[in-house]
């Protein structure tokens, strides 16, 4: 995938981890009996236990970019995968079940990907000190066996917002998110604010399609083809929606309307098969390089070198960039160079809370 622009850091070699989301080897796909599957390395490879977030392998998002990593890391050391999914009902037990079953079946790593398996995973790391974990999008204070992943989504955020501000024909644009939470919240801020550095008259609509610990929102396209439907209504004509699977519903329709515009988020979303045939109306995605971080932690137990501690994943080191696939975006790259460039020599300050 083409990248709005070429910096990253050259010690992070898996930046150019491959952006299709067809699974490498046999990994278990089964989202909920969590199946594993054995590769033709006998054994000798990495144990993955993998604990994905609502909508799981598939949701051509977030998880699925975690999938990438989990994918290729198999293809090349071999061993067993299990994978899990989250349900919009479990409980905080259900999240601690779950981790504790993947640490107790022998996996290691065991990964948790999303910020929904901090608190389940701060107790059942405790339990398995000889296992190391990884969590995405979360810290986890205390123990000493987790690696926490995360990414400037703020930043991959502000050069969208600085894109759909130049896209615009209305001057109104808009943001769907799909919990109201802090994560969630980094990608608002980093939006608006893009948007009203380069417009500032540029209007903003911001919704969020569920709340608290409701997180039906990341896993809801008919809840993101109602909300972006309702925007373009009001005379919107680029749509920002980062919620998971919901967004899917985003795309579809606001490919719906002539001359409006989708910006995707976590996967390049033009590049996805299952939605091909809205393509043209996918200005652009924030890609969220979850695959990055998840790879690096399994080499590094492969390795024998556990990474621990809070490694961050940030634009200045290929975490997150904009996809150019369909070249809606190449007009627009001098500007959008430009503000890369602001955000990683620290010229510009990107907000993580709106």
């Amino acid at each position: 995938m083409r990248r709005v622009s070429k910096i990253a850091a050259a010690g992070i070699a898996t930046a150019a981890l491959a952006l299709s989301a067809t699974a490498c080897g046999s990994t278990s796909s089964q989202k909920d009996s969590g199946t594993s599957s054995s590769s033709s390395a006998g054994g000798k490879g990495v144990k993955i236990g993998v604990a994905y977030d609502v909508g799981g392998r598939g949701d051509h998002s977030f998880n699925d970019s975690a999938a990438r990593g989990i994918d290729k890391a198999k293809a090349e050391f071999g061993g067993d995968v299990k994978e899990l999914t989250a349900k919009t009902t479990d409980t905080e037990a259900d999240r601690e079940q779950r981790l504790t079953d993947l640490a107790g079946a022998g996996f290691n790593p065991v990964i948790g990907i999303g910020y929904a398996y901090a608190n389940s995973m701060k107790k059942v790391a405790v339990k398995y000190p000889n296992v190391t974990f990884g969590i995405v999008d979360s810290v986890v204070e205390g123990p000493k066996n987790v690696d926490n992943i995360v990414f400037t989504e703020e930043q991959g955020s502000y050069l969208a917002g600085v894109a759909a501000a130049l896209k615009t024909k209305t001057n109104h644009v808009g943001f769907i998110g799909g919990v109201d939470v802090p994560l969630i919240k980094k990608f608002e801020a980093g939006f608006n604010q893009g948007v009203k550095d380069t417009k500032p008259d540029v209007k903003v609509d911001n919704q969020y399609l569920s709340h608290g610990s409701d997180t039906s929102g990341f896993a809801s396209p008919d809840k993101g083809k109602q909300a972006a439907q309702g925007m373009l209504d009001n005379g919107a004509d680029v749509v920002y929606t980062a919620a998971g699977s919901s967004g899917t519903g985003a795309i579809e329709a606001v490919s719906g309307k002539k001359g409006a515009w989708a910006i995707g988020v976590d996967s390049d979303q033009y590049q996805q098969a299952s939605l091909s045939k809205y393509k043209n109306a996918i200005l652009t995605s924030v890609v969220k390089n979850v695959d990055i971080g998840v790879y690096d932690l399994i080499k590094s137990i492969k390795d024998g070198k556990p990474l621990v501690g809070t490694n961050s994943y940030p634009l200045a080191k290929g975490g997150v960039s904009l996809a150019t696939s369909g070249g809606f975006i190449d007009d627009l790259k001098s500007q959008l160079d430009a503000a890369q460039k602001k955000i990683v020599d620290g010229t510009i300050k990107v907000k993580t809370t709106p």
